[in-house]
């Protein structure tokens, strides 16, 4: 089993940067892919990035990119979303999730564990 843990959320203002952090726990954590996905209030959940069990293979929602990374330290069993240029349509709850999956990780549905989620509000 695995158990994620988001943490670095917070309030922002426009064009401001925040770092979510997802601490991993309870397997090995290269075994899985990671992924990002938000949340915004009367929305459904959306992908917003994933990375790959090496971390050398990267995708983006193309409404965060050149804007957000995502990365990742196996060492530390972490897994990190470098947000700048923040926008206040960027306001959500964020999720980390893994995935025993070896394709097609903007699907959520191909997830299998998720995190309880960091709320991040960027004010205009």
């Amino acid at each position: 089993q695995v158990q994620l843990v988001e943490s670095g959320g917070g309030l922002v203002q426009a064009g401001g940067s925040l770092r979510l952090s997802c601490a991993a726990s309870g397997r090995t954590f290269s075994s899985y892919a990671m992924g990002w996905f938000r949340q915004a209030p009367g929305k459904e959940r959306e992908f917003v990035a994933s990375i790959n069990r090496s971390g050398a293979n990267t995708d983006y929602a193309d409404s965060v990119k050149g804007r957000f990374t995502i990365s990742r330290d196996n060492a530390k069993n972490t897994v990190y979303l470098q947000m700048n240029s923040l926008k206040p349509e960027d306001t959500a709850v964020y999720f980390c999730a893994g995935t025993d999956s070896f394709s097609y990780y903007y699907r959520e549905g191909r997830y299998d564990y998720w995190g309880q989620g960091t709320q991040v509000t960027v004010s205009s």
